[in-house]
């Protein structure tokens, strides 16, 4: 028996006042790729309600979608086809609960943006170390279903380390209840973990219990010119051997990233007279008593004289900082000013990074007339490697060769080790990416692990396993 499309038939079993109207923000995601659908939306206040959609949509067999933020850039919160799906949307479920500062705990729901997170840690002292360009927009709920990283991974971790309980909906329409704030807690399988980076399909979470971190007594930011990607990861490791634990972030930006930022964002000052090849966005967060600038000072001397490292600014005011991190975070704005042929958010060992990059140009020069926007986390070996069309040219003109060219790219990633889906999640976009290069093993884990939980396969299908 299949699934049923949402309609007023399920409308009348659900809890009273928590449908909202279907409008297309709820129907949409960032890159247009997919273009949602749903006959009802539901936005519980609490876990209870929640509880009782699930259970609803249980008896009814109908689909349910869950919808954070909506910044998803893989289609998971999206369902194209199919019975009409019901969206549960955690909008209303935006609580901090509570900060234990002494701790360095919180407890946040799902709806939470992770910018509120942020500012509440902020107000108690610490910090919620994880960082993205769609803070503002992005949901716990949708940071830890999809396992999202950022430009703090290689400190911090992604969001899955940051995580120490979670309360969510089973399938069932089972509230589980396991918001523990404890960092040992070894009493039988590990659910949290299962269900974060799960992108909904074996649950919803409602409510986590997030890691906060210390804010460094000193920190500083610069960008230093670099003649390759190599000599890039080259100064990885010198600044990590002189600053320890202190490396906060560490991003590799190509030329090809300030063309495009000086078309599309000209106000915005750039660093360099003229844009290097390649160059590193690098903060570091240092003791009391270690003066971040000097630090940063001491790298770029030590790095000119291994010859890694050519130019550079280093900020001297938090405006500067500020001003060079948003040079990064424009990037993304950037590229979809211009249209990506396709986009790929790859991870690699970090010893393959740079022989990546060279046999990767030489393949898609081999290929056609196209330009390469490569940049990322370099300090976590995750590379967003886009291709965009030629001058002149439309995106619409590498129609032909788009998908061979992405699995071309993803063979050479899986064939060094990597992955083809870093910290954007699989959701329905790399089903097929999945199903090609998955470990039989574990996909079969995974889908058995799926009908245990999921018998009715209600929860978000067609994401991850398709």
């Amino acid at each position: 028996m299949g699934l049923e499309p949402a309609d007023e038939r399920l409308a009348a079993i659900l809890p009273r006042d928590v449908l909202r109207e279907v409008t297309p923000a709820y129907l949409e995601e960032p890159r247009g790729r997919f273009h949602g659908q749903a006959g009802l939306v539901a936005a519980p206040r609490d876990a209870e309600e929640a509880a009782a959609v699930i259970r609803a949509c249980a008896r009814a067999r109908v689909a349910v979608v869950p919808r954070g933020g909506g910044t998803g850039l893989v289609g998971g919160q999206i369902m194209a086809g199919g019975p009409a799906p019901l969206i549960l949307s955690l909008e209303r479920m935006n609580a901090i609960r509570a900060v234990f500062s002494d701790e360095a705990v919180m407890i946040a729901e799902a709806g939470a943006t992770l910018q509120q997170a942020r500012d509440a840690a902020a107000e108690a002292g610490r910090q919620f170390p994880l960082s993205l360009a769609s803070q503002g927009t992005a949901q716990i709920g949708g940071v830890l279903s999809t396992n999202a990283g950022g430009v703090n991974v290689l400190r911090y971790g992604n969001a899955r380390a940051l995580c120490l309980g979670i309360e969510a909906v089973l399938p069932s329409g089972v509230v589980m209840r396991d918001l523990k704030r404890l960092r040992k807690d070894n009493t039988g399988y590990d659910l949290r973990d299962l269900l974060i980076g799960a992108e909904g399909t074996l649950g919803i979470i409602t409510a986590a219990s997030l890691v906060l971190a210390p804010i460094p007594a000193e920190s500083g930011v610069a960008m230093l010119s670099v003649e390759s990607p190599g000599a890039a990861l080259s100064l990885l490791s010198l600044a990590q051997a002189r600053m320890g634990g202190g490396v906060t972030a560490f991003e590799l930006i190509s030329g090809q990233s300030f063309d495009f930022l000086n078309r599309y964002f000209p106000q915005m000052r750039q660093p360099f007279a003229e844009p290097p090849s390649w160059s590193v966005l690098i903060e570091v967060g240092l003791p009391a008593g270690l003066a971040a600038g000097e630090a940063l000072e001491g790298l770029f001397l030590a790095a000119s004289e291994d010859g890694l490292a050519s130019d550079g600014v280093i900020a001297q005011s938090g405006q500067q900082a500020a001003d060079l991190w948003s040079l990064r975070e424009h990037i993304p704005l950037a590229n979809r000013a211009v249209g990506a042929i396709a986009s790929h958010d790859i991870s690699l060992p970090l010893s393959e990074v740079a022989s990546f990059i060279r046999d990767a140009q030489a393949m898609l020069a081999a290929a056609g007339d196209m330009r390469i926007n490569c940049f990322g986390h370099l300090g976590d070996g995750n590379l967003h490697f886009n291709l965009f069309p030629a001058k002149g040219r439309r995106r619409e003109d590498y129609d032909s060769i788009r998908e061979a060219l992405s699995r071309r790219i993803h063979e050479m990633v899986v064939a060094r080790g990597g992955s083809f889906s870093a910290e954007h999640g699989v959701g329905r976009l790399k089903v097929g990416d999945l199903e090609r290069w998955g470990d039989p093993a574990r996909l079969a884990a995974m889908r058995a692990i799926k009908q245990a939980l999921d018998p009715l396969g209600i929860m978000n299908p067609g994401a991850v396993l398709g």
